[in-house]
């Protein structure tokens, strides 16, 4: 009898909040953009062209924002963890009165406390280390992880927002293509928004219709404004 055991848990979180990060933004904003263009211009090549150029800088401004935050976050570590490497030289009993605390509350006994306690403080690296995970909850990231997030959000973006403009490229009149392009992309995000909550652990359906409904929300918004408008 096979008495293995296999625990199976999502691991790609990073990966995953990027591409929703960009997918999101690319078939919501590029929709809503076409859409409002549909109701005031007479060209689908007019709404190509300003839906091309929005995509790429969409893209670009999403990916430099995933860069800049990659960054902060390791910046933010390492100085946290600079301000941890002065407390433990320079007060050591506190620090190793506060390792007591934290074991303490996961109901580890006085004993083991203190054996605890001297052990890690042998070790200034292993110290600092886990004063950082359990003291402060920071785990150290991705040295990379801002150059990959700059790549995947900006990337996604440009798929997603692709999706509405794909329908302009064969249609022959705006309305045509906000027709087509609507019940291209609202299937989308519908998709989309399934796939992104069940990865995610909530209800998959709810988080399919709260997604579809944003973006329809924000398609419809923009095309009454600009035929207002126009």
């Amino acid at each position: 009898m096979n008495n293995s055991h296999q625990e199976q848990h999502f691991t790609s979180s990073d990966l995953i909040k990027d591409i929703v990060i960009g997918m999101a933004d690319g078939l919501t904003v590029p929709f809503a953009l076409a859409a409002g263009l549909s109701g005031a211009v007479t060209s689908n090549g007019i709404i190509i062209t300003a839906g091309i150029a929005e995509v790429v800088a969409g893209s670009i401004a999403m990916g430099l924002g995933g860069y800049l935050a990659g960054r902060t976050d390791v910046e933010h570590f390492e100085s946290e963890k600079r301000r941890e490497e002065a407390e433990v030289e320079r007060m050591p009993e506190r620090e190793k009165q506060e390792i007591r605390d934290i074991l303490a509350e996961y109901g580890i006994s006085k004993r083991l406390q203190d054996d605890v306690t001297e052990e890690l403080s042998r070790d200034k690296h292993r110290w600092v280390d886990f004063m950082m995970k359990f003291e402060l909850g920071m785990e150290k990231p991705d040295s990379q992880r801002a150059r990959k997030s700059a790549f995947n959000i900006g990337a996604s973006y440009v798929v997603g927002g692709m999706v509405p403009l794909s329908a302009y490229f064969f249609t022959d009149t705006p309305h045509r293509g906000l027709l087509f392009s609507s019940i291209i992309t609202v299937s989308f995000l519908f998709i989309f928004g399934y796939v992104k909550t069940r990865l995610t652990g909530d209800r998959p359906w709810l988080g399919a219709v709260k997604t579809t409904l944003i973006g329809v929300l924000a398609a419809t918004a923009a095309f009454l404004i600009a035929r207002w408008v126009a």
